[in-house]
């Protein structure tokens, strides 16, 4: 039986190099089949996950064994962590190792929305001309407001500001003395959730999901937004109410959003329904913090943070 098990896709160098030695399971499959997942944790005493799998009651009833999760990511809503701690099974986040790809993401999206000339390949192919139409926004002198001002949300506040943004942030939990609010590229601006919201050009949110978070951005913030503001999401879905988001596109409210997570993911047809004829909308499967670069150092990190609890355990 396996030592450490994958479950969700990695770097099979990381695999190969990092975890040599150990006797490995690597099947990206595993997390659709549930079954099979269980029966190869029997004696397994580390466990190597993305987002989807639930390592809850049932996961961690079948592994006796484990000592270890390793999380190909930084959300950890998906882990049961008070059950992991009450059995001493230490988890190991790649905190950091995806912050520039998510924020690139961030980055790229609100240009590609605001610009809104990119989706005219097949109008002008068949020898349409629509200029007049097409006629976008500059990123530029746009005012960015980021909910949750940690590690990937400042990434993303220094490539907004090489590029002329105006900045500003919302994070409870950072005093307004924390030279985070100071930083090289230029000042952030510390603001009320309620004011960042009815002043951002663009709002992207950067928290996790908790309680207090979840529909965060629900109609009635969607509707304190700035007319045409674009709306990005690539922190956790359930912060957003999606069918809030559709019908502000639809009404014209929104300018455009962004989501790459979900409620519910997969997103299912059933589900993604709501978002049909939405205007200026890109969806994207929880793919923001991925890059052939992000998932090399996301699958390194994961594995000697694994390996190296193993051996010292």
């Amino acid at each position: 039986m396996p030592d450490i098990v994958v479950a969700e896709f990695m770097d099979e160098a990381a695999i190969r190099d990092g975890l040599a030695g150990f006797d490995v399971l690597y099947d990206p499959t595993l997390v659709d089949k549930p079954d099979a997942l269980r029966a190869a944790l029997t004696e397994a005493r580390g466990l190597i996950v993305r987002n989807r799998t639930q390592v809850r009651a049932p996961l961690l009833e079948a592994a006796p064994n484990l000592k270890v999760v390793g999380r190909l990511g930084v959300g950890l809503d998906n882990i049961d962590m008070d059950a992991c701690q009450a059995r001493g099974i230490a988890v190991f986040p790649a905190t950091g190792a995806n912050d520039g790809a998510v924020a690139e993401y961030v980055i790229g999206t609100a240009m590609l929305l605001l610009r809104g000339a990119y989706g005219a390949t097949g109008r002008v192919a068949a020898g349409e001309w629509p200029r007049n139409a097409l006629m976008g926004r500059e990123i530029s002198g746009k005012r960015l407001g980021l909910v949750g001002f940690g590690a990937i949300a400042r990434e993303t506040a220094q490539r907004a500001a090489a590029l002329g943004m105006q900045l500003a942030a919302y994070d409870p939990f950072l005093g307004t003395d924390d030279p985070a609010w100071r930083p090289g590229y230029g000042p952030v601006a510390s603001k009320t959730l309620e004011a960042l919201i009815a002043e951002s050009d663009v709002l992207s949110l950067h928290v996790p999901l908790t309680d207090k978070t979840r529909r965060l951005i629900g109609a009635a913030a969607i509707a304190r937004m700035p007319k045409g503001a674009i709306l990005i999401n690539a922190a956790r879905g359930g912060v957003v109410d999606e069918a809030a988001v559709a019908a502000a596109l639809k009404s014209r409210h929104l300018g455009g959003a962004a989501l790459d997570v979900f409620d519910r993911e997969p997103l299912d047809a059933a589900a993604g329904a709501i978002f049909a004829d939405a205007p200026n909308l890109i969806l994207t499967p929880h793919i923001a913090g991925v890059t052939v670069e992000s998932n090399v150092r996301v699958s390194a990190v994961t594995a000697e943070a694994v390996r190296r609890h193993l051996l010292e355990g």
